[in-house]
């Protein structure tokens, strides 16, 4: 680490001096870290540096407001941050997910890229730490203990702010259209993967968008307790080095920054030290994925076939389904976003042990957990729009596939148990399946009926409508 040549820079942290990339503005910490941890390839995803470039950003403008930092330090902080927070200097963040448990790494190349950027624009060389020091102005009065959590949920909210509300309303809305469009179709309903009574194609659809809709508002919860921040606290919780205005100021700050509600932590000690308001969040995108798989594969059921399944539903035909089997078409979209759903489960058991894993004043399995529940959501995001845009804006239903399978269903008969009982009924229905008869021919050859009453009673519309 310490060989220097004409493509490095030698830069020096509390253990000595390293060789850090010439053309980079991480410094020592950062690319010791780079090479303390070559585990796997997965990065935080872009919105996480953007919180941290934000967060440092309300730091500096904190601290200037009271006192503590030089404006002219200040104003360099500044601009190195705002460029950080707009996704300009993406490439200067090289680290793994798989590192310290506080995340202090990401911490320190975040003050150590806009140490490095704000003397640069200053006019010194990249590695002096002057005018601006990574930990004594960029880092003050602040810990990554309290940073890296007040990061998490920031990066959370930001994400699901850009990335995952707007698809969600979409496939809601999108589903209530499906509800409305099919609201006159009977069709069979099914229980135990049986036939059952007549509904409508569109309450099936409106089932879904009232599971989405509610799975919609436990999320909304959850991330209502993300504006609640610790930052203030540093190391444990105390606040120390820290003015004792700091988080209050802070969240302030960060609030106008972003538009969004922060509020100092009550306790501190406790969102440093555990990550139950983040761990309900990803229980709540986990309960939304519950909601996503059953109606993509649902979706994917009904349209089975076309010719030998139940072909009640008519999917987009995006792309060719078979190597071998020419014109075959599968449900890809619905195939997609159930491999989405399965990821998910996976993340939330991931933030369920990483949550319960911390120990004393502080949790240390921080990344795992901002990674877990970003690409949840990046996840579901991605996955909502394309299935919206790809599958349920093209999708049709076979109408004659809807009333064939009504009228030849045995189910119907639940009409005629209150006019002739359970027993007879059953009877009835037991021979037409054994006979192979129609439950029409099978009612009137029981004798229990007149072809009037048969026609009267059983009314597959008025039974979908609850009549």
């Amino acid at each position: 680490m310490t060989s220097k040549s004409a493509n490095t820079r030698e830069e020096r942290d509390s253990l000595g001096a390293v060789a850090v990339p010439a053309d980079r503005y991480w410094g020592a910490q950062t690319e010791r870290a780079r090479g303390n941890f070559p585990m796997g390839t997965d990065r935080m995803p872009p919105v996480f540096v953007r919180a941290l470039g934000l967060h440092k950003l309300a730091a500096a403008k904190t601290n200037a407001a009271n006192g503590d930092l030089d404006s002219k330090l200040a104003d360099l902080i500044f601009r190195a941050a705002q460029e950080v927070a707009d996704g300009r200097l993406e490439a200067h963040f090289p680290l793994p997910v798989w590192q310290s448990g506080s995340g202090t790494q990401f911490n320190m190349n975040a003050n150590e890229v806009i140490a490095n950027r704000a003397n640069e624009l200053a006019g010194a060389p990249l590695g002096a730490k002057a005018p601006v020091h990574p930990n004594d102005h960029v880092n003050m009065a602040q810990s990554s203990n309290d940073s890296i959590p007040t990061v998490m949920n920031l990066s959370a909210l930001l994400c699901w702010q850009d990335q995952g509300q707007a698809q969600l309303d979409g496939l809601i809305g999108e589903t209530m259209a499906c509800a409305t469009r099919f609201a006159g179709l009977v069709k069979v309903g099914r229980t135990h993967l049986q036939d059952a009574v007549p509904m409508t194609l569109g309450q099936e659809f409106a089932a879904f968008a009232d599971q989405l809709k509610a799975a919609a508002a436990s999320l909304h919860h959850a991330l209502d307790a993300l504006h609640e921040i610790p930052q203030g606290g540093t190391a444990v919780g105390t606040g120390l080095n820290a003015p004792a205005n700091f988080g209050a100021a802070y969240a302030d700050t960060l609030a106008g920054l972003t538009g969004i509600g922060f509020k100092s932590a009550a306790n501190r000690f406790s969102k440093i030290a555990g990550h139950q308001d983040l761990f309900a969040v990803s229980a709540a995108l986990s309960g939304l994925a519950t909601v996503l798989f059953k109606y993509a594969n649902d979706v994917r059921l009904l349209g089975s076939g076309p010719r030998a399944g139940l072909g009640e539903l008519i999917l987009p035909k995006n792309e060719p389904g078979s190597s071998i089997m020419a014109g075959k078409v599968n449900p890809s979209q619905c195939e997609s976003l159930a491999m989405i759903c399965v990821r998910i489960f996976g993340n939330h058991d991931t933030v369920t042990q990483a949550a319960a894993g911390g120990h004393f004043q502080m949790n240390a399995y921080k990344p795992v957990i901002a990674y877990s529940l970003l690409q949840s959501m990046i996840l579901l995001g991605e996955g909502m729009a394309s299935f919206t845009d790809r599958c349920l804006k093209g999708l049709e239903a076979d109408r004659a596939r809807l009333a064939d399978n009504v009228a030849r269903s045995l189910m119907v008969a639940t009409a005629l148990v209150p006019r002739i009982g359970y027993d007879k009924t059953a009877e009835i229905v037991l021979k037409a399946d054994k006979e192979g008869l129609t439950l029409r021919d099978a009612a009137l050859a029981s004798g229990a009926l007149s072809e009037s009453d048969y026609d009267t009673w059983v009314d597959p519309r008025a039974m979908a409508e609850g009549r």
